[in-house]
């Protein structure tokens, strides 16, 4: 699919979806903001796999009724506030929480970050602005969104130093998950994924088992790595917690048959169709099954995670591009097998 590019009239330019697999780069006006409203000319916006399924169904959950823009992993510096606004004062280095302040900004409304320039409404700092810290990158700090998510994952599932824990799919929330878990003390991280180069990402970022499911019984190298048991004779690992990040439909099923009892399992991946679950295996093994959206709170924690010494953001990047190379993202995004996080550079 290619991606068309619109330019009428003056203003700037803008990616918004127009409908199931219709994404373009279209000559927009300048946003208005008002009084309780900060314009931020964006700096850094990631690529992210909702992006990818927003383009495909043309919408957040369903085909909209009006083109509407995306990009929700922003970094830049405020470029004007309004009057009312407090706390946030122009040429401040921030992150945009996309959710914060009721915003829904490339997330089906009109605003999207795969822009030069932004307008958030009812921006409030701490809220839908983030300052970030002066030794950060505008390309490291365009990363606390999706870390953010990998966080409250992570604190959903409140996992102890001595877990055997199982990461299901090594894209950018999963490696995030890693990032985080290792920051928790847990020793004993396996990680599972169809990319050689993804496993590798995570190796980097502190996994100690890697196993490619495209060459390996999963359930047998798990085994392996975190020991064996069963339950009602059902054949089971020792592996007591898992993330499903991966999104294929076979993954959940294939826990649910080889989890041990009382093990806990955090659903983190957007499922666009339902997923078989054999109830009475996992009412037999007592399984915990929890759910993981969003960053309630996490967005301070992330970005000091990405300011603290050590942090390894180039396990996280795979691609950098300019927004006039938006199909090239695009298709580096799409290719699961070597890309990671791809970055947009929206500042020319």
């Amino acid at each position: 699919m290619a991606m068309t590019t619109v330019m009428s009239s003056p203003g700037m330019d803008m990616v918004r979806v127009h409908g199931p697999r219709h994404v373009s780069c279209d000559r927009v006006e300048i946003p208005i903001i008002g009084d309780n409203d900060v314009l931020v000319r964006v700096a850094r916006c990631g690529l992210c796999g909702s992006d990818l399924g927003y383009i495909a169904i043309g919408g957040v959950a369903a085909p909209a009724d009006a083109p509407f823009g995306i990009g929700h992993e922003l970094s830049g510096t405020i470029e004007a506030a309004g009057a009312s606004v407090r706390g946030i004062s122009v040429g401040l280095r921030v992150v945009v929480n996309p959710m914060g302040d009721d915003n829904i900004i490339g997330n089906g409304g009109p605003d999207g970050g795969f822009a030069p320039l932004l307008r958030v409404h009812n921006a409030t700092l701490g809220g839908s602005i983030h300052a970030i810290p002066d030794d950060v990158s505008f390309e490291h700090a365009a990363l606390a969104e999706p870390l953010a998510v990998s966080l409250h994952a992570v604190r959903r599932a409140n996992p102890s130093s001595g877990s055997n824990v199982a990461v299901f799919g090594a894209g950018p929330i999963g490696l995030g998950i890693v990032h985080f878990l290792k920051a928790a003390g847990v020793a004993r991280i396996a990680v599972i994924d169809l990319s050689a180069g993804r496993l590798k990402r995570a190796r980097r970022l502190g996994a100690d088992t890697l196993i490619d499911a495209s060459q390996a019984d999963v359930a047998a190298a798990l085994g392996d790595a975190h020991g064996r048991a069963e339950v009602f004779g059902w054949p089971t690992v020792a592996t007591d917690l898992f993330f499903e990040v991966s999104g294929a439909a076979t993954v959940l099923p294939s826990i649910i048959a080889m989890a041990p009892f009382h093990a806990r399992v955090v659903m983190v991946a957007v499922h666009h169709a339902p997923v078989p679950v054999d109830w009475k295996m996992a009412l037999g093994k007592e399984l915990t099954l929890t759910t993981a959206m969003g960053y309630p709170d996490e967005f301070p924690a992330a970005l000091a995670a990405i300011a603290a010494p050590g942090f390894d953001a180039d396990a996280l990047i795979s691609h950098r591009f300019p927004l006039d190379r938006f199909d090239e993202a695009l298709n580096a995004a799409r290719d699961r097998t070597d890309s990671a996080k791809v970055m947009v550079a929206c500042d020319g």
